[in-house]
């Protein structure tokens, strides 16, 4: 699912499989533990602490953030000279891997990397995540953005801090507005005001590629908020349901804009990328996407300047009559930092894991061009003004919504998933899309 997914759904019948299937081993990794079992650290009798952290930003394919990881490793051994940092570095899918081997016999590094929702939910079940509820009672807590932590949580206790964030705001073509004289919607009936004067004069309204699918529910997500706040949320958690006249009103509105043309042709069949080709080659005037796009907005020196000059954003539309905050997004938490329970220096892994959230949150942007969950201070950096205004609302957030599929259970995500694509293709009717997510979300697998 493309950079958007924050947490890739496991389970311990799976983690059982990799063991018993014989893998012993996640590939080589680089840094000073390369290679090595990645287990807890110790602290001797004078005093001296080696904590161990495992984490997926190698200097091949993730420079500047390798280098970011180490100026924070480097300052904290300075700040603390009787710790020593040992990391070891794997790709992402060899990290995940060796977390599932680890964890199988209880050797989790003192500190190392999760994300949110389905992902974590296990290893909290197998008691092998220390919940850091502490951390966010002190100061640290009023530094994350709304919403954020609330991801990393378990029957209300919190097993993760989150150093990255994506949220997903409409990016559009300054230009083609200036065309039609056209402004930045703030209520959904101006913006279906753009989308007709946009067709009536023979321009594509909105790129998607929804053979992805979770592009196209990103648009239910956000029509399902503004109607109806968080009916949705209610309805795969179980305190609420997916007959809630709200998420069927949602489900009409999307098969609304595929009448009014409001998407490129052939969407349903093309791909995130063809999609997103569609906005950067400016066949269309907007785009709804992650804020992981932001470089090719920005900093990416392989795309014209010309058309980065181009680009905003705006905030999805309120809906007349809907209970959804303009300031809610659809997002979330990318990865966050655990310290392991059963480690032997746990005092010294919840520090540590505080001064990286710090430190990641001061210099992520600037450094390795990545939002961070705790807030910024945009007048004390130097960014493109895109960055700026990014940062400023999500300041302003008042909650964040995880992405649907993310939240679910495997089944009922894939079901998600299938009617998205049913929806879009008018496949299926407002009122059977409810239906069958409810039967998913029954099934509870």
């Amino acid at each position: 699912m493309n950079k958007k997914t924050l947490a890739m759904l496991l389970s311990w019948t799976l983690i059982l499989a990799v063991i018993l299937s014989g893998c012993n081993s996640a590939g080589s990794g680089t840094g000073s533990e390369s290679g090595s079992n990645a287990s807890g650290g110790d602290q001797g009798a004078d005093g001296k602490v080696t904590l161990k952290f495992m984490h997926l930003w190698p200097a091949g394919s993730s420079a500047q953030q390798n280098k970011l990881v180490n100026d924070i490793i480097q300052q904290y051994q300075t700040d603390n000279p009787n710790v020593t940092i040992k990391q070891e570095v794997l790709e992402n899918e060899q990290y995940k891997n060796k977390l599932k081997i680890l964890s199988a016999s209880n050797e989790l590094p003192d500190v190392g990397v999760t994300w949110a929702a389905g992902f974590l939910e296990p290893y909290v079940k197998g008691n092998l995540f220390a919940p850091l509820d502490e951390l966010l009672n002190g100061s640290l807590g009023e530094k994350f953005i709304a919403g954020t932590t609330e991801a990393y949580a378990v029957d209300g206790k919190t097993y993760a801090l989150p150093i990255e964030l994506n949220i997903s705001p409409i990016y559009y073509n300054k230009a083609i507005f200036a065309r039609y004289n056209l402004q930045p919607p703030a209520t959904y009936d101006e913006f279906l005001n753009v989308v007709k004067t946009l067709t009536d004069n023979g321009e594509v309204p909105i790129a998607l590629g929804n053979k992805d699918r979770w592009t196209g529910s990103l648009w239910y997500m956000y029509l399902a908020n503004r109607v109806g706040g968080d009916a949705l949320e209610k309805a795969i958690n179980g305190s609420g349901k997916f007959d809630d006249p709200a998420l069927t009103q949602a489900a009409a509105e999307v098969q609304k804009l595929v009448d009014m043309n409001a998407f490129n042709k052939g969407f349903n069949g093309l791909s995130n990328d063809e999609g997103k080709s569609e906005f950067m080659n400016e066949k269309a005037a907007m785009y709804l996407m992650g804020t992981w796009e932001l470089p090719n907005f920005t900093t990416n020196p392989d795309i014209p300047q010309e058309f980065k000059d181009k680009v905003g954003f705006f905030k999805f539309p309120t809906i007349d009559g809907g209970k959804g905050d303009i300031n809610s997004w659809v997002g979330g938490p990318g990865v966050g930092l655990f310290a392991a329970q059963n480690s032997k220096v746990k005092d010294e892994a919840q520090k540590f894991i505080q001064y990286f959230v710090e430190k990641w949150g001061e210099s992520s942007v600037t450094e390795a061009g990545v939002i961070p969950a705790t807030k910024v201070d945009t007048a004390a950096v130097q960014l493109p003004q895109l960055y700026i205004d990014l940062l400023n609302e999500l300041n302003q957030a008042s909650s964040l919504t995880l992405f649907a599929d993310v939240q679910m259970k495997p089944a009922a995500a894939q079901a998600h998933l299938d009617m998205i694509q049913a929806l879009f293709g008018k496949a299926v009717t407002p009122e059977d899309f409810v239906k069958n997510h409810q039967a998913a979300i029954d099934k509870g697998n």
